[in-house]
């Protein structure tokens, strides 16, 4: 049986935020209430930890919760909602550590579709034991469920309080279509050669019987090509590396350093996007790993390792791309990025008129960018019906193409510093840097440069 349970927080004397005509813990109970009768109306067997203005501890809401349980439950989510405190704006969607970021993606979509902006989806560690889930409501209910928190808004900040309050009915829509689809979706799988009904099974976190029973097999026998139903039963899904990431469990004797050393990352990297605040590990964890983007074709692209704060609108415009090309080139359904995930940026060259575009960056000067590509000041001028010598930042030149030197792409391996390739290759840390739009000298494993050679 597939089962929902809302849990408004806050409550009673517990207000949460109050900011402008919204207070926190009435907010969460009218969207619980407005995402309960949609999924009620769907039928979907669902139970609210709180209906009224009770106050509850974090154990009474958790004993509430087991009273809805019972043995022949088989999908359970327990779906937490509330608010923000601070002046950020934008949704945030946290997600068990012991789950996948499908449910926490899927909201996140939906939530961006009805109009709201998402920060981020995630997961949070206990700082005082990072093997464990921060909030109880997710650390303190059982492994088989899937239990998420959706924070909405930010009530303090001006734009997120009118729209909280003016689409709270998209809102709720929102999380309960994307639930109801979470929930009813079924994966399909194409068999591949070497697969075993037990290799599958093992693969999605289920049981040989239970995809025979679904796809109505009588044997074990499988075809290359054949196409499975896969029951929808949380674990871990096939990574699409859309994100760039796959998940590697925690052995005995591993430490993050010998885990970046095998994987060429960082140890920096792997606690950023695992949220880690120490080094400590613990057997059986599950920590993401970032694959590599192989060198072919990356003429065409360069590749970018997302930081925090970025967007792909920031990143778009920092390399003079739109949005649209980016998430093509990656095939991004949404907006949505992870720290640490890898992106191709198109190269925007122009081979009809024989130039590449170029957005003026602070300290840039024509002497500066003719040096870099191989070209003049006056080839420069003359291309831009430019009369003197001044530039603006963000100012977007026409660079001529004939001259823009060639290159090899190279892979950053652990010690390497701009100065060395610099100094490998024949070529300057200047040249390097801007040939790759890097506003930094910081490099990271795996990441891919363009070295000019002439």
């Amino acid at each position: 049986m597939q089962k929902v349970i809302i849990n408004p927080i806050f409550g009673g004397s517990e207000n949460g935020t109050i900011s402008g005509n919204i207070i926190e813990k009435d907010y969460n109970l009218e969207i619980s209430m407005k995402i309960y009768d949609i999924l009620k109306s769907k039928g979907i067997d669902v139970y609210l930890v709180r209906s009224d203005d009770s106050t509850l501890t974090d154990e009474e809401r958790l004993l509430i919760i087991d009273t809805f349980l019972d043995s022949s439950d088989d999908d359970v989510i327990i779906l937490s909602n509330m608010l923000a405190s601070g002046n950020d704006s934008g949704a945030e969607v946290i997600y068990a550590l012991r789950n996948d970021d499908r449910l926490a993606r899927e909201i996140s979509n939906y939530l961006e579709e009805a109009g709201q902006d998402i920060l981020k989806y995630y997961q949070l560690r206990n700082p005082s034991n990072t093997a464990i889930d921060y909030y109880p409501i997710i650390a303190n209910t059982d492994p088989s469920i899937e239990s998420i928190i959706v924070s909405y808004g930010y009530p303090s900040n001006s734009y997120d309080n009118e729209f909280l309050q003016s689409n709270i009915d998209s809102l709720a829509n929102a999380v309960a279509n994307a639930i109801y689809d979470y929930l009813k979706r079924v994966n399909i799988y194409v068999v591949q050669s070497g697969d075993s009904l037990y290799k599958i099974a093992e693969k999605f976190n289920t049981t040989v019987d239970a995809i025979k029973e679904l796809n109505n097999l009588t044997s074990n026998n499988l075809s290359i090509g054949q196409e499975l139903l896969i029951p929808s039963k949380q674990g871990s899904k096939p990574s699409d590396n859309k994100d760039n990431f796959f998940n590697y469990t925690v052995e005995f004797g591993d430490t993050l350093y010998s885990i970046a050393k095998e994987y060429n990352t960082t140890v920096n990297v792997l606690k950023e996007i695992n949220n880690l605040t120490s080094n400590t590990l613990q057997i059986g964890q599950i920590l993401k790993i970032p694959t590599r983007i192989t060198e072919e074709d990356t003429n065409n692209y360069i590749i970018y390792t997302v930081k925090s704060g970025d967007s792909l609108y920031k990143i778009a415009n920092l390399y003079s791309v739109t949005v649209d090309e980016i998430k093509n080139l990656n095939g991004l359904s949404s907006n949505l990025l992870s720290i640490g995930q890898m992106l191709k940026i198109p190269t925007k060259i122009n081979n009809q008129d024989n130039y590449i575009t170029y957005t003026v960056k602070a300290g840039d000067t024509l002497y500066k960018l003719a040096n870099t590509y191989g070209t003049s000041v006056d080839e420069i001028k003359s291309l831009n019906n430019l009369t003197s010598n001044n530039l603006s930042i963000g100012q977007k030149l026409k660079i001529p193409s004939s001259n823009t030197p060639s290159y090899i792409s190279y892979t950053v391996k652990a010690g390497d510093t701009l100065y060395k390739i610099a100094n490998l290759y024949g070529t300057t840390v200047d040249a390097i840097k801007e040939l790759n739009r890097l506003t930094s000298n910081n490099l990271s494993i795996g990441e891919i440069l363009r070295i000019p050679t002439s």
